[in-house]
């Protein structure tokens, strides 16, 4: 081992187990967390609102900043593989405050889609049952708040269980969780599709190029809202880069599987959008996707028109889609923490990994309890939970993942420009535009939702619940940060995780991690 490698070692180890991931168990994790079934049914309708037919331009339009922000973290991630990845990152580019606000970043946003995910899985759960059974008083028991966050919390548990034990467990449960979800996705968009040009549907809308055209959306702040919920639907490709530590290749490997994630889900969306446009419609009323009525579960009450006496395969499918990454989820908060408590900017029993199953323990049950005390809050505050979390957490998401793409434009600034036109691209005009893109979304999304009409109208004292959460999770963020800097001086004095970092002058940086 070359010394710098040796301090690579150094630097990184926090007693993980290396080279148990490869890139398919990275993709398939990587799928799981992005939940397509879950993310699909929970944001389509809020689209079709925002944008109407042009729902397929807003996916690709989401997944633009999307593809450009993950050459930035895989041309990190092979400069320096590390759980932390945002705050590893924002902290060697611009510092100890900033590194640490983008690991809160991501943490909050976790933590806001465990709490959805947690709810969409208990209304689904009540929802099967209901069709198994054909006695449908029994989806209503999900209305009962009190039902409702103790299903939550057993949700919860099974999936901190899970994820507290090795990854490779994690892997084998994910494999065919993943391939039934893909599975059922495809035959449902197949067969929304032949229905509708057999004349078979509810409301058949001709396919038009114009679907594809995002400046045929009603106005700037519609592509906006339907932006920010495109944002929703492909976030969670980034937990393969916190499994980094942890890959066979965690130079290559991480990134591969990043870029297949996305491109698979991509392909699973434009499907189902274009085949329940076709099929549905964006009517207001009944059916439509537009309808508000049904916008929470979308693909439930289009699962018995579409799939007939195997419309009970949807729920289940969504079911195991927001069960399986409840648990995959979980992944990333706990690495992230773990790295924070490695690196001495959150308290050291964060830093805490299990000698048999070599995981993050702590960490992982500390992210869950969070969650899950965040979702029973919200459950009793406002009967539009999900809709308020999603918009909130597509905040927040733009926020973390807007600062890791300008830490690597900030960090590759001088080798990029002299390394070739590929590393040009890749290491610094990519993630430049992905990430301004993202900052521009977060500040616009932000002063929106201030505005008590912004996403399910929920407010507190005349402000948007949306605004709330998105300034309130900003604040508290703030806060615990100064609280640290009290508490763990050392880090945010530079001394343990110093800017400026070049692999070549690891042997000489006074790096005293244990």
């Amino acid at each position: 081992m070359t010394a710098t490698r040796a301090a690579d070692a150094a630097v990184s180890n926090k007693g993980l187990a290396p080279g148990t991931v490869g890139v398919l168990g990275a993709v398939v994790i990587g799928v799981s967390t992005i939940a397509p079934a879950y993310t699909f049914t929970a944001a389509i309708g809020p689209t079709v609102s925002a944008v109407g037919v042009q729902v397929p331009a807003i996916i690709l339009l989401g997944f633009v900043p999307m593809l450009l922000v993950a050459f930035g973290y895989r041309e990190l991630n092979r400069a320096m593989p590390d759980a932390g990845t945002s705050f590893t990152w924002a902290t060697r580019a611009f510092g100890p405050y900033v590194g640490w606000m983008a690991g809160w970043g991501l943490v909050i946003a976790t933590v806001l889609v465990l709490s959805n995910l947690a709810g969409i899985a208990v209304d689904f759960l009540y929802l099967l049952l209901a069709q198994i059974t054909g006695n449908e008083s029994i989806a209503e028991l999900a209305a009962n708040p009190f039902i409702n966050v103790i299903t939550c919390l057993a949700f919860m548990a099974a999936a901190t269980f899970i994820s507290y034990r090795d990854i490779e467990t994690t892997q084998r449960l994910q494999l065919a969780l993943v391939a039934f979800q893909v599975l059922v996705l495809l035959a449902f968009g197949i067969t929304a599709l032949v229905r509708a040009s057999s004349g078979e549907a509810l409301d058949h809308t001709p396919i038009d190029p114009s679907w594809f055209s995002v400046f045929q959306a009603p106005s700037v702040s519609a592509v906006i809202a339907g932006l920010s919920l495109s944002i929703f639907i492909f976030w969670g490709w980034d937990v393969v880069l916190t499994m980094n530590e942890e890959a066979k290749d965690p130079a290559r490997t991480p990134g591969r599987a990043a870029a297949i994630t996305i491109v698979i889900v991509l392909g699973l969306y434009l499907l189902l959008a274009i085949a329940l446009l076709a099929f549905a419609g964006v009517g207001d009323t009944g059916l439509g996707l537009g309808n508000a009525d049904i916008q929470e579960n979308v693909l439930f009450f289009l699962s018995d028109p579409i799939m007939g006496p195997l419309a009970w395969l949807i729920s289940l499918a969504v079911l195991t889609s927001s069960a399986a990454s409840l648990q995959s989820t979980a992944l990333s908060p706990a690495r992230t923490l773990l790295a924070m408590g490695h690196y001495r900017a959150v308290p050291a029993r964060f830093a805490t990994v299990h000698p048999r199953f070599r995981t993050p323990g702590f960490a992982a049950v500390v992210s869950a309890l969070v969650a899950s005390g965040f979702y029973a809050v919200m459950r009793f505050v406002s009967e539009n939970v999900l809709w308020d979390t999603i918009t909130a957490l597509g905040m927040m998401v733009c926020f973390y993942y807007g600062l890791t793409a300008l830490s690597a434009v900030w960090y590759f600034r001088k080798t990029s420009t002299s390394s070739g036109v590929k590393a040009f691209l890749v290491q610094l005009l990519a993630p430049l535009l992905g990430g301004i893109m993202l900052v521009v979304l977060f500040v616009q999304t932000l002063v929106d939702s201030l505005d008590p009409a912004y996403g399910s109208g929920s407010e507190i004292g005349g402000v948007g619940l949306v605004g709330i959460l998105g300034v309130g999770m900003l604040l508290l963020g703030v806060v615990l940060m100064l609280i640290m800097r009290k508490l763990r001086p050392a880090f945010f004095r530079g001394e343990v995780l110093p800017m400026g970092f070049n692999r070549g002058d690891l042997d000489t940086k006074a790096l005293f991690i244990k």
